[in-house]
């Protein structure tokens, strides 16, 4: 299989050197596929430009970037209010229950 080696951190980014296989075909490391929240079967878009090859996990129409130092989603129209308190309410319920062991 393919190995990942040197690997370090550098201003919290995670340097690795990976390898190549003969089909092409590079293995992200796990910590790296933990960190994005990766799974067999997502996709990943690539961006190249001179000496530099980027991926990004496709997630729908949502993007992420980076804002000020901060890593910001835009995922296109904002929420309702009303959605966004209905959604609030639901997970507080759910973690209610939790803590108290009760079903969901």
């Amino acid at each position: 299989m393919l190995e990942a080696c040197q690997t370090g951190w550098y201003n919290a980014i995670m340097v690795t050197t990976l390898t190549i296989d003969k089909a092409g075909r590079i293995v992200l490391p796990k910590p790296v596929r933990d960190e994005l929240q990766l799974s067999p079967g997502d996709s990943l878009e690539v961006e190249s430009s001179e000496e530099r090859v980027i991926l990004r996990p496709v997630r729908g129409n949502a993007r992420i970037y980076k804002k000020q130092g901060v890593w910001v989603m835009h995922g296109g129209a904002p929420l309702s209010e009303d959605v966004v308190e209905k959604t609030i309410r639901q997970i507080r319920r759910e973690r209610e229950a939790g803590f108290l062991g009760k079903p969901k």
